[in-house]
C-alpha cells in the first residue's frame, strides 16, 4: 500500500508542477524531478521499489507513441539524413569519445565497460526533448529536428550497451556483430510497426465504444515494445513505426474518435512523464545516497565526461552546419543560432537512467562488474547536467539569441490548408446530388455555410452570418455539411502526408474539422 500511495502523490504532484510551471514558466517535468530528490531527504521518506528492466517496458512506449503521433512518414522521408547523422551516427561518435575517456580516467573499467558507460550517455531522450523544448515557443524546424533525433536515438544505444555490457560479463570483447544486430533488429522492428499498424485499425474497426478504441492505443504500445524484444528487435523503432502506421491509416470519418482519443493521449502523457520523471528523482538519490562520501573522487570524472558530451554535441552540430552551408534546401542546423539551441537541447533522461540501473552487478565469474558505482555515478551526473541546466535555462537562452517563434509561419500555413480544406469542399458539393437544380435561394443558403465551414476552421464566425439562420431547412443543411466536411477531412488528411505540410498544424486544422463535425445535429 506504501509503494501505491507514493506512485499517487507522484501523479499528484505532477498536476501540481503543470500549474507551476505554466506560473513560473518553467517545464514541469525538469521541477518533478527536484521536487522528487528533494523529498528523499525527508526523514522516514519512503523508497518506490521497480526493478531496473521494467523501467524502459514500462514508460518508453507509451511516451514515444505518444511524440510519434504528432510527426509522419513525410517528415521522416525528408529528414532521413537528420535521423542518420543525429540518431545513429552522433550517438556512435558520442559513444567513441565518452569511452575513450573513462577508460582513461576510471582505472580498471575496461574497454566494454567504458563503451557501456558512453553508450548510457549519448542519446538524448525524445520525453525530455519533448517537453522541455515544446514549451519555449521554439521554431518548428528546430522543434521537428530534436523530435527526429529522438525517436530513434535510444535504439542505436541500447544496442550498443547491450553488447557491451554483455561482453563484460562474458569475458569477452565487443565484435563487429554489433552492426549486424542494429541493422537486422531494425528491420524485424519496421516489419513488425507496419503489421502492428494495420492490425490496430483492422480491431478498433470492429469496436463501437470510443473509449475502448482509445484504449487499444494504449495497449498496442506495450505489446508492440514487448514482441519486438522478445524478438532481439529494436522496441523503439517498432512503437514508432506502429504510431506512423496508424495516423497514416486515419479515415475520415473518425472524427469522434480522433477527439477522444487526443484528450485521452493528452492526459496520458501528462501524468506517465510526471511520473516518469519524479521516478528519476527517487532513483538518483538513491543511488547518489548508496555511494556516501565515496561520490566526492568521482566528481572530476563525472565533469570531464558531461562537459564532453555537451562539446561532442556542440561540434556536430556544428559540423552539420558547415556541411549543410554546401547543399541547396538544407535542414537546420543552418546558422550559429541553430548550432548553440540544437546543442543545448542534448537532454539526457529516462534511457540514461534506465540503463544506468540495469547495469549487471556480477560477472559471470561472480566478481563484481568493475567500476559499476563509478559509472552509475557518472551517468547520473550527466542527466542531471544535460537535463537540469538546459531545461531551467533554455527560456533565457532564447530570449537572448531571439530565436523565439511569434506563430506567423504556422498560422500562414494553416490558411493555406484551410483554403485547400474549403476549395475540396465547394468541389464535392458541386458533384453532389443534393445541391443540383437547387434554386437560387437555397443556393445562397449553401454559400452561407461554406463561409461558415472557413470560418469555423480559422477559428471565427464572419461578420454578416446569422446565427439564426442554423435552423433553416434542416435537411439541406445537414446534407450539405455532411458532404463538405467529409471531403474537407479528407483533404487534409492527404495533405498531412505531404512533405511540404506540417503535421502539426495539419492536426489542428484538422480537428477544427472534427469539431465541426461532431457538432452537427443528428
Amino acid at each position: 500500500m506504501e509503494q501505491l500511495a507514493l506512485i499517487i502523490g507522484l501523479l499528484f504532484a505532477t498536476v501540481l508542477a503543470v500549474g507551476l510551471g505554466e506560473r513560473l514558466r518553467l517545464p514541469y517535468p525538469v521541477l518533478m524531478l527536484l521536487l522528487a530528490a528533494a523529498v528523499t531527504f525527508i526523514p522516514g521518506f519512503p523508497a518506490l521499489h521497480i526493478k531496473p528492466e521494467l523501467i524502459l517496458p514500462l514508460f518508453l512506449p507509451p511516451l514515444l507513441f505518444a511524440t510519434a503521433q504528432r510527426s509522419s512518414w513525410s517528415v521522416f522521408r525528408i529528414r532521413w539524413r537528420t535521423i542518420l547523422m543525429f540518431a545513429v551516427a552522433l550517438v556512435v561518435v558520442t559513444v567513441a569519445f565518452v569511452a575513450s575517456a573513462a577508460w582513461l580516467l576510471i582505472p580498471g573499467i575496461g574497454l566494454a565497460g567504458a563503451i557501456a558507460l558512453g553508450a548510457m550517455v549519448a542519446p538524448p531522450d525524445p520525453v525530455a526533448v519533448e517537453s522541455v523544448a515544446g514549451r519555449v515557443h521554439m521554431p518548428r524546424r528546430l522543434l521537428t529536428t530534436l523530435q527526429s533525433e529522438g525517436l530513434f536515438n535510444d535504439a542505436a544505444a541500447i544496442v550498443i550497451f547491450q553488447a557491451a555490457a554483455g561482453a563484460t560479463v562474458a569475458g569477452t570483447e565487443i565484435g563487429p556483430d554489433v552492426l549486424l544486430r542494429f541493422l537486422l533488429g531494425a528491420a524485424i522492428a519496421v516489419v513488425l510497426g507496419y503489421a502492428a499498424g494495420w492490425l490496430t485499425k483492422a480491431v478498433t474497426r470492429f469496436i463501437h465504444s470510443l473509449v475502448a478504441r482509445s484504449a487499444v492505443t494504449l495497449v498496442v504500445p506495450f505489446a508492440v515494445y514487448i514482441l519486438a524484444e522478445e524478438l532481439h528487435a529494436s522496441g523503439v523503432i517498432a512503437v514508432v513505426v506502429t504510431a506512423l502506421e496508424i495516423k497514416r491509416r486515419a479515415r475520415p470519418q473518425d472524427a469522434a474518435e480522433r477527439i477522444t482519443r487526443t484528450a485521452f493521449w493528452d492526459v496520458v502523457e501528462m501524468l506517465v512523464t510526471g511520473l516518469a520523471f519524479g521516478l528519476m528523482g527517487l532513483e538518483m538519490h538513491k543511488v547518489i545516497e548508496a555511494e556516501g562520501t565515496a561520490i566526492f573522487g568521482m566528481i572530476g570524472t563525472a565533469v570531464t565526461v558531461c562537459v564532453l558530451v555537451v562539446a561532442v554535441r556542440f561540434g556536430w552540430m556544428y559540423l552539420a552546419m558547415w556541411f549543410g552551408r554546401r547543399r541547396e534546401g538544407s535542414l537546420p542546423p543552418t546558422r550559429w543560432k541553430d548550432v548553440l539551441i540544437l546543442s543545448w537541447c542534448g537532454m539526457r533522461g529516462l534511457a540514461t537512467l534506465a540503463l544506468a540501473l540495469s547495469l549487471p552487478a556480477t560477472l559471470a565469474t561472480g566478481e563484481e562488474f568493475r567500476a559499476r558505482h563509478e559509472i552509475i555515478v557518472i551517468a547520473c551526473a550527466v542527466l542531471l547536467a544535460t537535463l537540469v541546466l538546459p531545461g531551467l535555462t533554455l527560456p533565457w537562452l532564447m530570449k537572448v539569441l531571439k530565436a523565439h517563434t511569434t506563430g506567423q509561419e504556422e498560422r500562414e500555413a494553416a490558411l493555406v490548408l484551410a483554403s485547400r480544406a474549403q476549395d475540396a469542399a465547394v468541389a464535392a458539393l458541386q458533384d453532389a446530388d443534393v445541391v443540383q437544380d437547387l434554386p437560387e435561394e437555397k443556393l445562397d443558403l449553401v454559400r452561407v455555410r461554406m463561409k461558415r465551414l472557413r470560418a469555423d476552421l480559422m477559428g471565427a464566425i464572419p461578420v454578416g452570418v446569422k446565427r439564426k439562420q442554423r435552423d433553416e431547412d434542416r435537411e439541406l443543411v445537414i446534407a450539405v455539411q455532411t458532404i463538405a466536411l467529409a471531403a474537407a477531412r479528407q483533404e487534409v488528411l492527404e495533405a498531412r502526408n505531404e512533405p511540404d505540410t506540417d503535421p502539426e498544424v495539419a492536426d489542428r486544422v484538422l480537428r477544427q474539422l472534427d469539431l465541426r463535425t461532431m457538432m452537427m445535429p443528428d
